[in-house]
């Protein structure tokens, strides 16, 4: 027999993103994301979906850029922070105690803590239900050193953070 079920339940666990955008000499946010993937090599396209009222859809809806910046698992806390509170109501960088750095190409800053980095230019935003979908053309990419070569491994942060953020859409068990 087959059940009813969350249809988030199974696209997850995936990756954690921390997102940020704005602009590192003045309003800077960053956001936890998973809903991320690659879209096309050539040119090099992701597309990201974040909500619609949020403090980061605004800035990058403003800006035109974002960056994606790839966290350590170590950084959970941190994930789970930037993924429940809002950037209209705390400064999340002095929250979380991450670094702002400055970026290659875009204005908004990296993440210092994070792994690697993708900067991204707006070509594309598409509203789709409570979210804005941004598509955002890879400038520029890169990462630590020893994770490049290969000589460092890691596991990225994942989890179960659809049923903390949408859990009120889950079925009680």
């Amino acid at each position: 027999m087959k059940v009813d079920v969350e249809y988030l339940e199974f696209m997850w666990s995936m990756r954690h993103f921390l997102i940020t955008c704005g602009d590192i000499e003045g309003k800077s946010n960053i956001i936890a994301v998973s809903f991320c993937m690659p879209i096309s090599k050539k040119p090099p396209l992701i597309a990201c979906a974040i909500g619609k009222n949020s403090c980061s859809s605004e800035l990058i809806k403003n800006s035109k850029e974002f960056i994606i910046n790839v966290p350590l698992a170590e950084l959970k806390p941190q994930i789970y922070y930037c993924g429940f509170h809002s950037g209209y109501q705390v400064d999340k960088f002095k929250e979380t105690g991450l670094t702002a750095q400055s970026a290659h190409q875009v204005k908004a800053p990296i993440i210092d803590e994070c792994v690697a980095h993708m900067e991204c230019k707006v070509t594309q935003i598409i509203e789709t239900g409570d979210k804005n979908l941004f598509i955002g053309e890879v400038v520029e990419a890169y990462a630590d050193e020893t994770l490049a070569k290969g000589e460092r491994k890691t596991e990225y942060a994942q989890g179960d953070f659809p049923r903390k953020v949408y859990g009120t859409r889950f079925k009680t068990q």
